[in-house]
């Protein structure tokens, strides 16, 4: 392993690449990575670099927004298959077809989405932002996609008549009321945090409900010592890492996202070593696209 890391180092410096890796990325790549974050995170981080190539471990619609942001750059991903159920769930075409289902709505994309979505949609936002988008847009009728329970818990945090898709994360839907229960049983003392895609029952028995970058922010400003955590097991591990006096508790240990998870730290040496494979945004996508992302930026 130190010798693949020790490679990764070296062909980094020559490529003058960065690597960035999400919070659920497997430990070994989070610990050879520039960056860890959320995916708008990363893409922001992206945008400032002087790199010229920029290696996204995470899954293809984050990498598709470092292209999108970053045009002039090379964005290269370690494993292309690495996709995103929720965002396969919904298409530029559907999008089409809610709106003209629901004419005068404006469409709030998730960031979880294809270029191809985004390019259909008004406004982007995330899990941090998605309920501070919506209070911006008070005044308008919304198309909130794909994510119901996003999109259900900004409904009722900002009180907000919205129009729902039916898309959903499969991994925070394995979350369930009795993973909490049980949990909070085991841990009495742990404070209960979970990511805004779990089920509306899970949300309603936690103590915060926040994005990835939310739970990292809140664990180490929070003078708890113990916390259980409602989203992919992967984020513990940076947890852990920066906060090692406290204790992390996945709610349930079986929330693993093998999309996620495809990425390893050979592919990210491969990966390097042939500048591949590759993720490009046709111009007229990336364009419309931008616009719903630099829309959300200007909100927030």
């Amino acid at each position: 392993m130190k010798d693949i890391i020790q490679k990764i180092k070296t062909l980094k410096k020559k490529k003058n690449a960065v690597i960035l890796a999400h919070n659920y990325q497997r430990p070994e790549i989070q610990d050879a990575a520039d960056y860890v974050g959320d995916s708008l995170g990363l893409s922001i981080e992206a945008s400032k670099t002087k790199a010229e190539i920029i290696v996204f471990c995470g899954v293809h619609f984050m990498a598709e927004t470092a292209a999108i942001i970053c045009p002039d750059k090379k964005v290269i991903v370690p494993d292309v298959n690495a996709g995103c159920p929720m965002a396969d769930m919904i298409n530029a075409e559907r999008v089409r077809k809610l709106k003209a289902e629901h004419p005068g709505h404006i469409v709030v994309a998730y960031i979880n989405t294809t270029a191809e979505v985004k390019a259909e949609s008004d406004y982007c936002c995330t899990s941090a932002n998605a309920v501070k988008v919506v209070e911006k847009l008070m005044d308008k009728d919304i198309i909130f996609i794909p994510d119901k329970y996003l999109g259900d818990y900004v409904s009722k945090q900002t009180g907000k008549k919205i129009v729902l898709y039916g898309g959903y994360c499969p991994i925070h839907v394995m979350i369930h009321p009795e993973h909490i229960n049980k949990a909070k049983q085991e841990h009495p003392n742990a404070l209960v945090i979970v990511h805004p895609e779990c089920l509306p029952e899970v949300k309603a028995l936690a103590d915060k409900v926040l994005s990835t970058g939310g739970m990292i922010k809140f664990a180490k400003e929070s003078p708890a010592q113990e916390f259980i955590i409602g989203t992919e097991t992967g984020i513990i591990y940076r947890l852990q890492k920066e906060n090692p006096s406290k204790k992390f508790f996945p709610a349930n240990p079986l929330a693993v996202c093998r999309n996620m998870k495809k990425t390893t730290i050979d592919k990210l040496l491969k990966s390097l070593e042939n500048e591949e494979t590759r993720v490009t945004v046709p111009k007229e996508i990336a364009s419309r696209a931008k616009l719903s992302i630099d829309r959300m930026l200007k909100l927030v």
